[in-house]
């Protein structure tokens, strides 16, 4: 068993995986190009990251592996759900509100004020398009 640490979001995100194991994962520049491109071997579970966004989102995201958990920290920001009927907003407007982002669903989102969020994601084939 190793010896427990304190660690600190954003320069460090946690792997929960499938059997029950939870990984700390130092963030580094290459972190995102190379989880894109499957070069880390993460394996099934679950990505539980945390952002700061100042403007909106300049992409669209899917996570076809499973929902993903939106927790807003502090600020404002709408969520924007490309859904079969349409586009749902679904606000986020105080500490704890949170979202559950359907399988397979492209989202976007648009902030009002500087915010910060944790995201609990199934990464594994996610997808991104322009806004």
């Amino acid at each position: 068993m190793s010896q427990p640490s304190a660690y600190a979001f954003p320069n460090t995100y946690v792997h929960l995986r499938d059997d029950g194991d939870a990984t700390p994962i130092a963030v580094t520049e290459s972190f995102w190009p190379d989880l894109a491109a499957g070069k880390l071997e993460l394996g099934p579970g679950r990505l539980v990251a945390f952002f700061e966004f100042d403007a909106d989102w300049d992409s669209w995201e899917t996570h076809p592996a499973g929902e993903e958990v939106v927790c807003l920290i502090a600020g404002a920001m709408d969520f924007i759900l490309e859904l079969p009927e349409g586009h749902q907003t679904v606000e986020l407007r105080e500490p704890g509100a949170f979202l559950l982002v359907p399988r397979g669903t492209w989202h976007t989102a648009r902030v009002h004020e500087p915010s910060r969020a944790m995201f609990i994601t199934a990464g594994e084939g996610t997808e991104h398009r322009p806004a």
